[in-house]
């Protein structure tokens, strides 16, 4: 009998080749799955999945993890404010850890002797892979023909032809990689230290050129409307916002960054949804929230993200941080107004029943209700104690 590998399969070249190499060379037993998070059409995933017979595999399965990316990653991504070097929204570190993980459950069900991806050896995707894959499925072989082979594109093509495959080999000039919660885009521009991508590069052309003001609705932390218009389920109100967003070139950058390996690489993305629902739910988060949870919180965002994106979503300490955000969020509802415009946008305000700058305290800068004069001197007196014995100290020389 035949030994089972389940193989993570986009229907691209790589995937394309696993394929046939796993069943004409090694003789497996491939059963291929595709984890939808957000970046394919139903067409397109019909497409796949006849590709995928039609190359000889024994099942394929396609999973609909849109919502559970969601629920198991994006949810605390955007408690946590998360934004890798203060640029990135995490949009394909993220994604192939979701994927990661429902291959390995997949690989688990069919009780499969090996999985497989289709990763290089070149960048961050194989660590993470191989990362879940390891700590998942510790008995299971890990095979990874495209890394192990060091295989060309060009030899990859000219095997694919010999053995009669019949798909599109044009390479695109730029590759693009769509899911919920953002779209990467890599071309020429980003292999260098400097150049930016071409306005025909971006997958989502700037249609929209008048200015537009939203309302975005929250409930303990999550967006849960959109211009007063609700949804079943946060996935909705990201994607509805992006067809609004999207079309006015927001949240397009280029992140340089530190990868897993050790190198330095740059990508380009956009992520119009991403980027507006970040900074609305950050700006409502300093009206409602103390300073200690936002210090807090800040601390805990940088360590999240950068061990998110190393592929260390299953470390315990994860559960531990997720359960801070979840605490942190019991107040973070309210609306939030954005202004949108052409490539930009900007939080013109809050309302939230929480909201800490309540008029009935004072108002910043010109009165207060809650204290004297008399109780500052005090406070300040007390508070600045500690700095002014060290600087009396320090002046008398004599340490008495």
């Amino acid at each position: 009998m035949s030994k089972k590998v389940v193989l993570g399969f986009s229907g691209g070249l790589d995937t394309t080749f696993c394929v046939k190499y796993f069943t004409e060379e090694m003789g497996y037993e491939v059963h291929s799955v595709i984890v939808n998070t957000g970046g394919f059409t139903l067409d397109e995933l019909k497409h796949i999945e006849a590709h995928a017979y039609i190359l000889g595999v024994k099942t394929h399965t396609t999973v609909d993890a849109v919502k559970s990316y969601y629920d198991r990653i994006i949810k605390y991504l955007i408690y946590g404010n998360v934004l890798k070097n203060n640029t990135y929204p995490l949009s394909v570190s993220a994604e192939r850890i979701s994927q990661a993980l429902f291959i390995a459950e997949h690989a688990k069900a069919l009780n499969a002797e090996a999985v497989a991806h289709g990763s290089t050896g070149a960048g961050n995707d194989q660590v993470r892979f191989d990362m879940v894959f390891n700590i998942m499925l510790p008995n299971v072989e890990i095979i990874t023909p495209i890394r192990d082979l060091k295989l060309s594109r060009e030899a990859e093509i000219a095997y694919l032809k010999k053995k009669g495959v019949d798909m599109d080999f044009a390479k695109s000039q730029y590759s693009i990689n769509k899911g919920l919660w953002g779209t990467s885009v890599g071309g020429k521009e980003t292999l260098n230290s400097n150049g930016m991508l071409p306005e025909e590069a971006w997958p989502t052309q700037v249609t929209a050129t008048d200015s537009k003001n939203i309302e975005l609705g929250f409930e303990k932390g999550e967006m849960v409307s959109v211009d007063n218009k609700k949804f079943t389920h946060p996935t909705e109100a990201i994607q509805y916002l992006q067809s609004i967003a999207g079309p006015y070139g927001i949240g397009r950058d280029i992140h340089v960054g530190d990868t897993i390996i050790g190198i330095k690489g740059r990508v380009g993305f956009e992520a119009a949804a991403p980027m507006v629902i970040l900074k609305a739910h950050h700006a409502l988060e300093k009206h409602v929230l103390t300073k200690c949870q936002l210090n807090w919180k800040d601390q805990l965002a940088l360590f999240y993200g950068n061990w998110l994106h190393e592929g260390q979503i299953l470390d315990p300490v994860m559960r531990d941080i997720e359960s801070f955000f979840i605490s942190s969020q019991q107040n973070v509802s309210g609306k939030v107004f954005v202004q949108l415009m052409p490539y930009r946008f900007q939080v013109t305000g809050i309302e939230s029943a929480y909201d800490l700058m309540s008029s009935k305290f004072g108002k910043y800068g010109e009165m207060n209700n809650g204290w004297t004069g008399e109780d500052v001197r005090g406070f300040t007196k007390i508070f600045g104690n500690q700095t002014m014995i060290y600087h009396q100290v320090k002046e008398s020389g004599d340490g008495k």
